[in-house]
């Protein structure tokens, strides 16, 4: 499963100013929700007025790293800062705190940023952590688990990984022929994003050599087929390879059942149906159309809640239509993430992948709101050089009602890879500003 996806084409228009450092803001329009959103009932001490302001205010105006400012082009805030003060990832693999600087003028951004790290406290009004709800699949759902633990200190955030279980390649595929389990794969990756048990997490990822009937298999794949068959439930094994791993968050699947993605695919006029994630995943014709089946599964109870109870809700990177919208196939989930009052941010990826070629950042957007109607995001972020010419990923962005923010989220080397140290400096003062934001209108649940 890849993590990344196409960058929209450049407009003829000239470009704004390249990104080096810290985010683009281009703000939401304040237009009100489409009709097609039901307007869901307010959360628990949650005002009216706040479930119903989803726009973001004026952006603000660039300021360079020494200290000058400038504008480039309307509504857009350019905060420009070196790109490689980033420190080396710890012995763990986690990212080590990052360094001041690298947030760049967040005043800019309206947040208070540490003298030390990005890893300062960011908590709610009440005390209580921030309760971040990550959506997807695969690399990409680690990627984001990662960044969500490099800015998390002690309490400071609740981290639940909501997993897709419909994969059925490689080991997972394997497993689920011959075990009435979940596919384990997507599950192992989201659990060793979050552990703090680094031994054990590096045990759960090895993967058998050889060509005999076990060639091929992560351990923690195996590890998680046990713990199901013996707790007979796959939301209490789930929390059993937590414990194990010392992870610092809580990994769910979106169902309790083992499900499959169909496809309409389509080329040259003509329409065929492929069946299986990884069919789908690797197919280069154009997808018309995604399900599940069976269709309408039952949401887990547990997800749904989180996600009812979040304060942020994380959609991508990842794969488009196998990883982040089968979580909106889900109908009682895409229920929750519709009424939640909470936050929701969606990251977009860096490059195309098979099943996502020729489809635009905004056509990625577009596809959002095409399997759940009457979405509404708050912020899209993603990485200046891989959108190109900004304007219509803005525009997308304001159709979702969101505020379009530009980062610097790639690893350096130039790959079409999310570095998770990068993303944690990116989501960091996002997520800060907002939550100060909320303290003026919306009563703490």
């Amino acid at each position: 499963m890849t993590d990344e996806a196409p960058a929209a084409p450049k407009a003829q228009t000239p470009p704004p100013p390249p990104v080096t450092g810290e985010p683009v803001t281009m703000p939401a329009a304040a237009a009100a929700p489409p009709s097609a959103a039901p307007p869901g009932p307010a959360g628990p001490g949650t005002t009216a007025a706040a479930r119903g302001s989803r726009t973001a205010g004026p952006g603000p105006t660039a300021t360079t790293a020494a200290g000058g400012s400038r504008t480039a082009g309307t509504g857009v805030a350019v905060i420009t800062q070196p790109s490689d003060l980033r420190t080396a990832a710890g012995p763990d693999g986690m990212a080590s705190p990052i360094a001041a600087e690298r947030l760049g003028n967040a005043a800019e951004l309206g947040v208070e940023a540490s003298a030390a790290s990005s890893r300062s406290l960011i908590g709610r009004a009440d005390g209580a952590p921030v309760r971040v709800v990550a959506f997807g699949g695969g690399h990409g759902l680690s990627v984001t688990l990662r960044a969500l633990r490099g800015i998390q200190q002690e309490r400071s955030l609740d981290i639940t990984a909501v997993v897709t279980v419909a994969d059925d390649g490689g080991s997972s595929g394997r497993l689920r022929a011959t075990r009435d389990i979940l596919p384990p794969g997507d599950l192992r990756q989201a659990l060793a994003a979050l552990a703090d048990e680094t031994a054990m997490a590096e045990l759960f990822q090895h993967r058998f050599a050889g060509v005999d009937d076990i060639a091929g298999h992560p351990v923690g794949n195996l590890v998680l087929c046990a713990l199901m068959e013996l707790a007979q439930d796959p939301v209490s094994a789930l929390d059993r390879a937590a414990a194990m791993l010392r992870c610092h968050g809580r990994v769910l699947p979106m169902s309790r059942q083992s499900l499959h993605i169909e496809a309409d695919l389509s080329e040259g006029g003509e329409v065929v149906t492929v069946r299986g994630q990884h069919e789908v995943a690797i197919s280069t014709k154009t997808i018309d159309r995604v399900r599940l089946t069976p269709a309408a599964p039952e949401a887990c109870a547990e997800a749904v809640r989180a996600t009812l109870r979040a304060d942020w809700l994380l959609f991508g990177p990842g794969s488009w239509f196998t990883s982040v919208i089968p979580h909106l196939l889900v109908p009682a989930l895409a229920d929750a993430i519709r009424e939640s009052a909470a936050k929701r941010l969606v990251t977009l990826n860096l490059a195309a992948d098979s099943e996502t070629a020729g489809l635009t950042l905004p056509e990625h957007l577009a596809a959002l709101r095409r399997y759940l109607p009457g979405l509404q995001v708050d912020v899209v972020l993603a990485d200046g050089k891989a959108v190109g010419d900004p304007e219509p990923v803005h525009r997308a962005a304001e159709s979702l009602g969101a505020r379009l923010v530009l980062a610097p989220v790639a690893v350096v080397d130039g790959s079409p890879q999310h570095d998770p140290q990068a993303l944690a400096a990116a989501l960091e003062p996002l997520i800060r500003k907002e939550l100060e934001n909320r303290e003026v209108t919306t009563e703490w649940r």
